[in-house]
C-alpha cells in the first residue's frame, strides 16, 4: 500500500540526526556509484517551467521530486519512491519540507566534515524555511552556543529568532545588517533569494566555515567572487549538477574552475577537507539529485520499522 505523507507528518517524525546521517548515506552512495543522480531537467510552460530531479539507488529503488516555477502562494512539490523490482509507488510527500529538510540536512552534513570541531557560534542571513532548516539540522552537529540573524524585516528576524529559542532551545537574536549577522561567527549561512551579494568576505572571520543554499550563478548570485577568493576549500554536493547550471555556476567558470571539490569525495576520505583551524571553507548546495526520494525512503522505513 502506498504511503502518503504530508508536510505535518515530515516534521512530526523526521528528527535532524536522522535527516543528516540519511543524507550522509546518500551523499558516500553518490560517491560510490550506486546512487545515480543526473542533473535536474525542466520543462517549459506557459509562464514558468515544471522542474524534476529524479535518483536512483540501484537495486532498491528509484524516485523523483517535481517542483514549478510559476509562483503561486500555494504551491506544492511531490516526491514519489517506486520500488526498483516491481515499479509499484512505496510513498508519495506533498509539500515542501522533505525538499526543504534534505537540503538543510546536506548543510548539517558540510558543517559536521568541514567546520571547526569547536564552531559553536552561527549567523544566519535569511529567515525563511531553507534557513531554517539549515539552523535546525546544524544544531544537530554542532553545540551551538548563539546564532544570529538577519533578513530585510525587523519583524521576520524577530520571529526566526524566537523559533529558535523556542524549538531549539539555543539563544538567539536578531540584528539590523549582514555583517552583524556573519561578524565573529563560526558558522555562517546564506539562505536568500537575493541575485546579488549580501555580504563580502571581509566579513568573514578566519577558521569560519560558510553554507550557501540561495543563488550561485554568474550574474545571479548572494556571494560575489571575493567569497570564492577568500575561500581555501570550495565544496559541493553534487559536481555534476555544478557543472549543469545555465548561466553557469559561479563556482565553475574562471579562475576556479577546477577548485570544486564534492563533499561525498571528503566524506570518504579520498579528499582532504579542512587541514588548518584559520581555513575558511563553503559549502555551496546544489541540491544532489535523488537525496529527496532517499530522505523518503529512510523516513518511510523507520515510520514502518516503528
Amino acid at each position: 500500500m502506498t504511503q502518503f505523507i504530508t508536510d505535518a507528518e515530515v516534521a512530526a517524525r523526521l528528527d535532524p540526526a536522522t535527516a543528516v546521517r540519511a543524507i550522509r548515506d546518500a551523499l558516500l552512495a553518490a560517491y560510490r556509484g550506486r546512487l545515480v543522480a543526473p542533473p535536474r531537467v525542466a520543462a517549459p510552460l506557459a509562464g514558468g517551467r515544471l522542474v524534476l530531479t529524479a535518483g536512483q539507488l540501484t537495486g532498491e529503488w528509484y524516485g523523483f521530486r517535481s517542483y514549478d516555477t510559476f509562483g503561486h502562494a500555494e504551491g506544492e512539490q511531490v516526491v514519489a519512491l517506486h520500488e526498483a523490482g516491481t515499479g509499484r509507488v512505496r510513498a508519495i510527500a506533498v509539500g515542501e519540507e522533505i525538499g526543504s529538510r534534505r537540503t538543510g540536512a546536506l548543510g548539517g552534513v558540510a558543517v559536521d566534515v568541514l567546520a571547526r570541531p569547536d564552531a559553536a557560534t552561527l549567523g544566519v542571513i535569511g529567515a525563511g524555511g531553507q534557513a531554517w532548516a539549515q539552523v535546525w539540522a546544524i544544531a544537530a552537529v554542532r553545540r551551538l552556543r548563539e546564532v544570529t540573524v538577519f533578513c530585510r524585516t525587523p519583524a521576520g528576524r524577530e520571529k526566526f529568532a524566537a523559533r529558535v529559542r523556542a524549538e531549539l532551545g539555543i539563544p538567539a537574536r536578531p540584528v539590523s545588517t549582514a555583517p552583524a549577522a556573519v561578524r565573529d561567527r563560526d558558522i555562517v549561512v546564506l539562505a536568500t533569494t537575493s541575485p546579488t551579494p549580501v555580504i563580502s568576505a571581509a566579513d568573514l572571520s578566519p577558521g569560519s566555515h560558510l553554507n550557501t543554499v540561495g543563488h550561485k550563478q554568474v550574474g545571479r548570485a548572494e556571494f560575489g567572487p571575493d567569497l570564492l577568493d577568500r575561500a581555501d576549500l570550495l565544496v559541493t554536493d553534487s559536481l555534476t549538477q555544478a557543472g549543469a547550471y545555465d548561466p553557469p555556476m559561479l563556482a565553475t567558470v574562471g579562475a576556479y574552475a577546477g577548485r570544486l571539490r564534492g563533499l561525498g569525495a571528503v566524506l570518504a576520505g579520498a579528499l582532504p577537507g579542512r587541514t588548518t583551524a584559520d581555513q575558511v571553507t563553503v559549502f555551496c548546495a546544489v541540491g544532489l539529485a535523488g537525496s529527496e526520494a532517499f530522505l523518503l525512503d529512510r523516513l518511510t522505513r523507520s515510520g514502518a520499522d516503528g
